[in-house]
Formats: C-alpha cells, structure tokens, sequence
C-alpha cells in the first residue's frame, strides 16, 4: 500500500515538471503542487475506504481537485505576463497569489495622485483577465518612498490605491473583490539612498489573491 501511495506521488509530480517560458528555469509548477497534494490525501482516505484499489480511485479525485486550484492562479499568471508583456510591469508569484507591480513611471507623477494615461492601458488589460477569472479578489496597494513623512506619504498612497482601485471597477472589475491600502514607505523594495531606489520604490502593487 505504501509503494502505491509513494509511486502515485512521484507519478504526479514528475508529470508536472516544466521549463518555465519566461525564466528558462525548470520547476514544479503550482499546479504540480496542488496535484501532489491532492494526489496524497486522496490517496490516504482511498487508502482507509477501500485499501489499495481505495488509494487509486482517491489519488485520481484528489489530483484533479488540487490541480484546478494552482492550475487556475497559473493560467491567470500566464495570461497576465502576456497582455503585460513590454509595459513594465513585473509579474511575480506570490505563493498562490499573483502579484503586479506598476511602477510610477506609468502610474503618478511624484508627489500626485493624478493617473497618467500611460496606466490605462496596463489596467485595461489587467481589468479583462480579473473579470475572466472573478474567483481571485485583488488588493491594491500603494507604495512612496522615503522622502517626507508619514502624515504625507500614506495618505498620497491610498489616494494612489483608490484611484487605481476605482478606474478598475469603472472598467467592470466588482468592487466587492476589491480592498485597498496604501503603506507609504514602510515597505521599500529598494534602498531609498538613491535616486534609481526611490524610483523603485514608487510604485502600486495589485495582488491577485486565490478566493477559492
């Protein structure tokens, strides 16, 4: 019985190993992951209903059920990094959230909170694939840099998220899935001591967070 377990996960994951497009790298997709998951807990309770034949009929239940949960963030990543290509903006993973990152140089001027038209573009894009895929919520989040103070930068980043928050609901995102929050220059990604850092640091991130 332990050998049919262990042989269905090695099956699973083995399967699921991929060279990611954008990196060149070879990994385990997330998908990989929630089939391996779920391979094994299927495979337990079969294993403790029916014995060996059990473990089979679970391991193939519980592999597709885990499979869609990583295999729907991975195909919204996947679209994502598509329509965003050449925009700036970085698409990344965040366990099995998605995270955007938009840089000010397409978003605000310093010190406004005033979108430029550059972003409408990227968040007409990004409004598409969110009312593709409404089983994410998203949280948007505005960042600044170190230069002034608290009373003047966190206050300047949630105007930045609203706004942003906002012009995705006008382009038919739910606002229910949205939730905003502006951090000011608690969260830098860059070392604020240079110019290029506080640039970096600038920014709005949207997380696509798996609501499933």
């Amino acid at each position: 019985m332990k050998k049919t377990i262990l042989s269905l996960l090695a099956v699973a994951f083995l399967s699921a190993c991929a060279t990611d497009p954008y990196t060149g790298e070879s990994k385990v997709s997330k998908t990989a992951w929630g089939t391996g998951i779920g391979t094994a807990v299927g495979a337990g309770v079969g294993a403790l209903i029916g014995g060996e034949k059990g473990a089979l009929i679970g391991a193939g239940v519980g592999a597709a059920a885990g499979a869609g949960t990583g295999g729907y963030m991975d195909i919204q990543a996947k679209k994502l990094r598509e329509s965003l290509q050449g925009t700036g903006v970085q698409v990344a993973r965040d366990g099995q959230n998605i995270r955007l990152i938009m840089p000010n140089a397409i978003t605000f001027d310093t010190n406004n909170d005033v979108m430029k038209t550059s972003a409408n573009k990227v968040l007409d894009s990004i409004a598409v694939v969110a009312k593709e895929y409404n089983k994410t919520n998203l949280q948007v989040i505005g960042h600044t840099d170190s230069t002034g103070n608290d009373k003047i930068n966190i206050p300047l980043s949630q105007r930045r998220a609203t706004t942003v928050a906002n012009y995705l609901q006008m382009r038919g995102v739910n606002g229910g899935r949205i939730s905003i929050a502006g951090m000011g220059a608690s969260q830098p990604i860059a070392s604020n001591d240079t110019a290029a850092g506080r640039e970096q640091n600038r920014r709005v991130e949207i997380y696509l967070i798996n609501a499933q």
